[in-house]
């Protein structure tokens, strides 16, 4: 059973973030007005304080984001996507790397429910707002760009 004690604290801050890091990859995919992105922010702000299973390392990620959210502190504090690659890009790179910090030290049930759970916080996202059309007319609810985002986190977080 992995735990927070597990990691060092720049670990676990990165491992906090990264539910609001792969929602974050959706807005960026297809970027709305502010609307849609309140909308997807908050959808992914449920999923990271909503586990999908019952392992005690998603459990204390959870918590912690749900008590930074009390406390209104920025779960994504300190996250900011610089380099010379498109942004998109810079965000997988970052759940990538997270994604291997838990896997290097949880078991592999443990890291595969965790990646699951990114792919589960960036779905949400797409599924928050309608996309396109007009006035609701012809809106789809995950835009082709949001889609491939999420497979895109999906391949990134493989087990």
């Amino acid at each position: 059973m992995t735990t927070k004690s597990d990691f060092d604290p720049e670990e676990w801050a990165r491992i906090v973030r990264a539910p609001m890091v792969a929602g974050l990859a959706i807005t960026l995919a297809d970027p709305g007005g502010p609307i849609e992105a309140a909308k997807e922010t908050m959808a992914t702000m449920h999923s990271a304080t909503s586990p999908p299973s019952r392992e005690q390392l998603l459990s204390e990620v959870a918590l912690d984001v749900q008590e930074m959210v009390q406390h209104k502190q920025n779960p994504l504090k300190g996250y900011r996507p610089t380099g010379d690659q498109p942004t998109g890009d810079l965000v997988l790179a970052e759940l990538r790397e997270v994604h291997d910090i838990v896997a290097a030290k949880a078991s592999p049930e443990e890291s595969a429910a965790f990646g699951e759970w990114l792919v589960g916080a960036a779905r949400a996202a797409a599924e928050a707002a309608r996309e396109g059309g007009f006035l609701g007319f012809h809106a789809v609810r995950v835009s082709e760009r949001e889609q491939a985002m999420i497979d895109r986190v999906r391949e990134t977080v493989a087990a």
